[in-house]
């Protein structure tokens, strides 16, 4: 009777630990998929057509909270002294400023869906920047799947209806951006030792990242602002952006702990696809039937991608341990930490 009780009290609590995860999973994809549609609202569907703008008010407000956060003790701190922090965590501020400005401004010309379907490229980007950089190890199999998704990719890219070679320079910059900006991240951070979750890291990098914003826009969108009068902000998307963009951040601290880097690669499949129904449900995406065999094209190989990693990081002997080295490097990198 005892094992009996012992035995369901296990289980019970298994099924709430289950539970809480899956609710986290849940929680990170809807508060992913919510900050990309808002920011596609206001760029694309509102007089508000200033994405430096948009970047910068997401910047301020997220590292304020982070401040706030920091200093109520709710989230202990590191020590960086200033010659770390310049020459480690502001070259990676500067790549993620260029990765979310340039991703924000893709919107102004691109659908949800085709911008979905080109971020398929971020592994082909990351394994070339880091075969050239010394982080990844060249290999033909890694190669031959990277070749499959950029197949893919052209294909989606030729059956795209509304293509815009302005709105796909971007995306892809946005691109070449985050892939070198995640492998700084290895050369500058992890190989220092120093490990930030999301709180600390918005709060060393969302400052610098505005301030590397300020030049573009002083040149770009500030005489816009000031000489035309055709414009006016969405106050109430505009803060709704900011709060899930920073609640996201969270979603990300709560997930890490209780998920693998394959759950959260598995996750972020399933938000890809729910971003290109909603696109077509909420702002009529027009998707082809080439655009879909070709992202189903990049799909298989981005996924057959991943299991070679998965298998490549994590053998048996040392899978515990392996597991624990794959967290920390998605709670330093965060893979969508305010990203658009």
């Amino acid at each position: 009777m005892v094992q009996n009780d012992a035995a369901a009290a296990v289980k019970k609590d298994m099924f709430m630990q289950g539970a809480i995860t899956y609710g986290y999973i849940t929680l990170w994809i809807a508060l992913s998929a919510m900050v990309i549609l808002i920011n596609k609202y206001i760029l694309g569907y509102t007089s508000f057509v200033f994405p430096i703008s948009l970047t910068m008010t997401h910047m301020a407000f997220c590292a304020g909270l982070a401040a706030l956060l920091i200093k109520l003790g709710v989230v202990s701190s590191i020590q960086m002294d200033n010659a770390t922090y310049y020459q480690n965590v502001v070259p990676i501020a500067a790549l993620f400023s260029g990765t979310l400005w340039l991703g924000n401004a893709a919107y102004l010309y691109l659908s949800i869906s085709f911008i979905q379907m080109i971020k398929a490229q971020m592994p082909v980007a990351v394994f070339a920047v880091g075969t050239m950089l010394g982080t990844e190890r060249y290999s033909n199999i890694f190669m031959s799947c990277l070749l499959v998704v950029s197949v893919g990719v052209a294909i989606a890219s030729y059956g795209e209806i509304e293509f815009n070679m302005i709105g796909f320079l971007c995306q892809a910059g946005s691109i070449l951006t985050e892939s070198s900006r995640l492998c700084l991240i290895q050369i500058l951070l992890q190989s220092r030792g120093i490990k930030l979750n999301p709180v600390t890291t918005l709060y060393y990098i969302a400052p610098a990242c505005f301030a590397c914003l300020c030049l573009p826009w002083a040149f770009i969108e500030l005489p816009v602002l000031l000489n035309t009068s055709d414009w006016e902000v969405p106050w109430f998307w505009l803060i709704a952006s900011m709060i899930s963009a920073f609640a996201l951040n969270m979603s990300v601290f709560l997930l890490i702990g209780r998920s693998s880097a394959l759950t959260m690669n598995v996750a972020g499949v399933v938000k890809d696809w729910l971003l290109i129904m909603l696109s077509v449900m909420l702002y009529h995406s027009i998707v082809t039937k080439l655009q879909l065999a070709g992202y189903g094209l990049s799909f298989a190989g981005v996924t057959w991608y991943n299991y070679l990693k998965m298998k490549q990081a994590t053998p048996v002997s040392t899978q515990p341990v392996r597991v624990d080295e794959e967290k920390q490097g998605l709670l330093e990198t965060g893979r969508e930490s305010s990203k658009p």
